[in-house]
């Protein structure tokens, strides 16, 4: 799943300020709200920095929570949340109700992995990646890259790498304007798609979708064509691959707070109605999304309205009649990542003041939350979840490592909850993302790939589990 990072768009004036996303991280507080358009991703990849560093400096020798973590939120609870940690005995939920997180047990010799972190895929002009991904069906993988030049314009090109070697194959497109690109994704068998994001002056005034069908012809194919409105911007996708369907989510941006959920064939350029979602915990944010391909229904996460200090919400949404089923979520707070397994109907997630990941059989409605193995505060909550549906695993990101401090995991799970390793060694974090961590799987060779090891965000890792 693919999410963008929450913002503050402001007006010119600094009026009619509200809660919108945007895909650089809320240490640069870019997208600046404009009555043309909304601030390009490359142009504002260094506002705002000196907030970043001086949160990021206030919460060294303070015990403070980091700022860049995955998906926090910007409200006036957010903001509180940011200067404080949660206590171990606020942990998550069961079916049962409200009751304390248990860690589990780690046992070095039985769950550590030594051999994971692999080779290293740099981008090719060294550039920030905006996105990547790769494709389970193929050898190849897509990226995006930005960087500022000397005179204001940006570099921005898009690239396809060998997954084995780490060697970048394919320049698809290279510009040195404003406009700047954004790996969505690979979907559906092998059909790649990135945005690029046209810029006048410094507001984006179009964006439009190229797809790369099959990703190994190494070239833009066709575009892909949302049926949305000049007020809606796509802000998130499942990554949806081995199903020709994917779900998309397109935030509200002409004040309304209407987002809308819609599923697409994104090789075929065809798409479902466009369901509009009026619930207010997910009206005026954006939540975590996964789609379940044999029910066809997206699912959607999202912190409870005005509190992310209680569990969360979860629902799910019918993509061909747009039916809303509301689900009462287990664990606290921001749910930072999600995915479901289409063939069990199973969900897990990680919240971010708990510290802890969730499993949830839809099918059954049992639930349940527990901590992150060995993790004790805030700083070592989880971000994103992908689905291994082959060997019916989770894994789960955890940029500051709670079984090996100092370094970045992967926590690998079955689908009972029951954690078969820990991979550490890595090093990856959200503070200067402009797309989020994401963790990028091959199940038929139990391998992936995840951001770093670069601080800069200029590097994605080969890793097995």
């Amino acid at each position: 799943m693919l999410r963008t990072y929450l913002a503050m768009r402001l007006t010119s004036q600094w009026k009619r300020a509200k809660l919108v996303p945007a895909r650089i991280g809320l240490q640069n507080m870019n997208r600046e709200n404009h009555e043309a358009g909304s601030l390009s991703d490359a142009t504002a990849s260094s506002t705002g920095h000196c907030l970043h560093v001086a949160l990021q400096r206030a919460a060294k020798g303070q015990g403070l929570p980091r700022v860049g973590v995955f998906r926090r939120w910007l409200t006036a609870a957010g903001l509180f949340c940011f200067f404080c940690l949660a206590a171990p005995g606020g942990a998550g939920q069961s079916s049962a109700g409200r009751a304390e997180a248990t860690p589990l047990p780690v046992q070095a010799e039985e769950v550590h992995s030594a051999a994971g972190p692999g080779h290293i895929v740099h981008s090719k002009f060294g550039g920030q990646i905006f996105g990547f991904d790769i494709d389970q069906n193929g050898t190849e993988g897509l990226l995006a890259e930005a960087q500022t030049l000397p005179g204001g314009k940006v570099l921005a090109a898009v690239e396809t790498f060998d997954q084995h070697t780490g060697k970048i194959l394919k320049v698809v497109a290279k510009t040195q304007t404003k406009d700047d690109f954004i790996t969505w994704g690979v979907f559906g068998n092998s059909v790649g798609m990135v945005e690029k994001e046209k810029v006048k002056g410094i507001f984006v005034d179009k964006r439009v979708y190229h797809v790369l069908n099959p990703l190994n012809s190494n070239q833009f194919t066709g575009d892909w064509t949302p049926p949305i409105d000049k007020d809606h911007i796509i802000e998130e996708a499942s990554r949806s691959q081995g199903t020709p369907n994917a779900a998309f989510w397109a935030i509200d941006n002409g004040g309304n707070f209407i987002p809308v959920v819609f599923g697409s064939d994104v090789a075929a350029n065809t798409f479902g109605p466009a369901v509009q979602v009026t619930d207010a915990n997910f009206a005026s944010v954006f939540p975590a999304l996964a789609y379940n391909r044999k029910t066809n229904k997206a699912i959607v996460a999202a912190p409870t309205l005005g509190n992310p200090f209680v569990p969360p919400v979860l629902a799910t949404i019918n993509l061909k009649n747009g039916r809303f089923h509301r689900i009462p979520g287990v664990g606290t707070g921001t749910v930072n990542g999600i995915a479901v397994d289409s063939e069990t109907n199973i969900v897990c997630t990680t919240t971010e003041i708990d510290f802890s990941v969730q499993f949830y059989n839809l099918t059954t409605g049992d639930k349940f939350s527990q901590f992150l193995p060995g993790a004790t505060n805030q700083t070592q909550s989880g971000a994103d979840v992908a689905v291994d549906a082959v060997n019916q695993l989770f894994l789960v990101a955890q940029p500051e490592s709670s079984t090996k401090p100092g370094t970045s995991s992967i926590h690998v799970y079955d689908e009972h909850g029951v954690l078969i390793k820990s991979i550490d060694g890595f090093h990856f974090s959200n503070r200067f993302n402009v797309v989020p961590l994401h963790l990028a799987l091959k199940p038929s060779n139990r391998t992936g790939f995840v951001d770093g090891p670069d601080d800069g965000v200029t590097e994605i890792q080969f890793f097995k589990y």
